[in-house]
C-alpha cells in the first residue's frame, strides 16, 4: 500500500463513522415519533459495516499488494446491490455517500437496517394517536443506548481523523529530509 492509500483507509472509516453519528442523531430525534408516513412508530435504525476489497483476508490482500506494486489494488468495488440496499434502508441519505468508498482495506457502510422490534405501549387516551384501549404505540429507544453508540462513533472518528494526522505529518517529515 502507498502512502497515499493509508490515507484513503482512514478517510473510508471517516466517512462509515459520519454515517453511524447521523442515523444515531435519527435516532434520538425521533423516539418519540407515533406515526410515520409508512405507519406505526418509527423504528430505530442501525449501520452495517463491511469490509473493502478482496474477499477480507488478510492474506488476499498482502497478495494483491506485493503483485500489484505501489496499491491500487484489484478490487472492482462494489455490486449494483450495494446502493439498493442502502437506499431502502434509510431514506435519509443516498449513494453519493458510497461513491468513495472503494478503498482496498478501508471500511464502508453496506446497509442501514431497520430494528423491528416491538414498540413500546404507554397509556395516554389523550393522544390522537391512542389506540381504542387508550395505548400509543413508541419506538423502542433507548436514549442511553444511542447515546453509547453515539460515542462510539465518535470516539473512533476522532481516532481516524488522528491517524490522518499522523499520516500527514510523517509526509511533512520525509520532504523535509529530501531537502
Amino acid at each position: 500500500m502507498n502512502l497515499f492509500g493509508v490515507m484513503d483507509v482512514s478517510a473510508s472509516a471517516l466517512r462509515a463513522e459520519r454515517v453511524r453519528a447521523e442515523v444515531v442523531a435519527s435516532n434520538m430525534a425521533n423516539a418519540e415519533t407515533t406515526k410515520t408516513p409508512e405507519g406505526g412508530p418509527y423504528q430505530r435504525h442501525h449501520v452495517v459495516f463491511e469490509s473493502v476489497g478482496g474477499d477480507g483476508s488478510f492474506q488476499q490482500s498482502l497478495a494483491s499488494q506485493m503483485t500489484d506494486g505501489m496499491g491500487g489494488g484489484t478490487s472492482d468495488g462494489f455490486g449494483s446491490g450495494f446502493s439498493t440496499g442502502f437506499n431502502d434502508g434509510f431514506a435519509g441519505f443516498n449513494s453519493d455517500v458510497l461513491a468513495q468508498n472503494g478503498t482496498p482495506g478501508g471500511v464502508a457502510v453496506a446497509n442501514v437496517i431497520s430494528d423491528h422490534s416491538a414498540p413500546l405501549e404507554r397509556y395516554d387516551p389523550q393522544n390522537p394517536d391512542a389506540g381504542a384501549n387508550g395505548f400509543v404505540a413508541y419506538p423502542d429507544i433507548n436514549p442511553l443506548t444511542e447515546m453509547v453508540d453515539l460515542m462510539g462513533a465518535t470516539r473512533s472518528y476522532g481516532m481516524n481523523a488522528s491517524a490522518v494526522q499522523a499520516e500527514k505529518n510523517m509526509m511533512t517529515s520525509s520532504l523535509d529530509i529530501l531537502k
